[in-house]
């Protein structure tokens, strides 16, 4: 299938779609014709997206909304199917970061993570799917991952935690979609994105000063991920690859092949050996190709 005959036309709605890749997906959406909602908390960063969509010709409704609130969430997809059209693309990509040690993490930041990395990707997946299954059209869903889901690193402990939960999710999606009967229709894929442009390192939470927490360790782990942010590939390009990939049916959707592959690879590797973990140097994340 390609990806003009898959997706032009429809309906894509993207959560997080104010910055770095979800940006990244809805402008790529637009150039293939889609109907484009853009969901976020960040209404200034939305309706940018918004107003650079219309200029280009496509069509593109902004909504504030925030996917850890379940009732927004439903309110998203009951609006969508009210005011729009079937969804053809539902992306779960909302998302945020943390660094620091695990025990110095604020609990406020912990729930933040898991509220909107987990909880989000389970409060979209709960509000569109029974209307996606509910027809006989062709439809996705893409819930973000990240290499991060498959790869250990310290200092970034809850972003990391959630991003294996994600894939978990997915992977389990799948499996009951398959187990419902609407796998000739609905097809659930997810995105694992390497090294991907994106304001996540400079708005992710650190940790609070204290007279045990370890702040330094925090804020250094956060320039090492920017410092690997200058070398990340383009959102628009990453958009391009991911939904190439999803028209020829993968169920893993890779940003950057040759590296995340990798890293799945030397997870599997660590597994079957049940080797400890051990950490990921800055090259396993840069992209193989600019």
């Amino acid at each position: 299938m390609s990806v003009n005959s898959a997706f032009s036309g429809g309906v894509a709605v993207i959560t997080g779609a104010g910055a770095g890749i979800g940006a990244g997906l809805a402008r790529y959406a637009g150039r293939l014709g889609m109907t484009v909602v853009l969901a976020d908390v960040d209404a200034d960063a939305i309706a940018a997206v918004r107003d650079e969509l219309r200029a280009d010709g496509a069509t593109a409704v902004d909504v504030v909304c925030d996917v850890r609130n379940p009732e927004a969430m439903q309110q998203l997809a009951d609006k969508t199917y009210r005011d729009i059209g079937p969804v053809r693309l539902l992306v779960n990509n909302a998302g945020v970061e943390q660094f620091g040690y695990l025990w110095d993490t604020p609990v406020a930041n912990w729930r933040r993570v898991v509220d909107i990395n987990i909880s989000g990707v389970f409060h979209g997946v709960r509000a569109f799917l029974p209307k996606m299954m509910n027809t006989d059209k062709q439809a996705w869903v893409w819930n973000l991952s990240s290499v991060g889901g498959v790869v250990a690193i310290p200092l970034q402990g809850p972003y990391i935690t959630s991003k294996h939960a994600v894939l978990a999710l997915t992977e389990c999606l799948y499996l009951d979609v398959h187990a419902a009967g609407h796998s000739d229709h609905i097809h659930v894929q997810a995105v694992v994105p390497g090294a991907v442009v994106s304001n996540i390192f400079e708005s992710a939470g650190g940790v609070d000063a204290g007279p045990t927490s370890d702040t330094t360790a925090a804020e250094t782990q956060r320039a090492a991920m920017l410092d690997i942010k200058a070398a990340a590939m383009d959102p628009l390009a990453a958009a391009e690859t991911l939904f190439e990939q999803a028209a020829e049916g993968r169920f893993y959707l890779l940003t950057q092949p040759d590296v995340v592959g990798s890293a799945m690879t030397e997870r599997a590797n660590t597994l079957a050996s049940q080797r400890p973990p051990t950490p990921h140097t800055k090259r396993r994340f840069e992209p193989a190709e600019r």
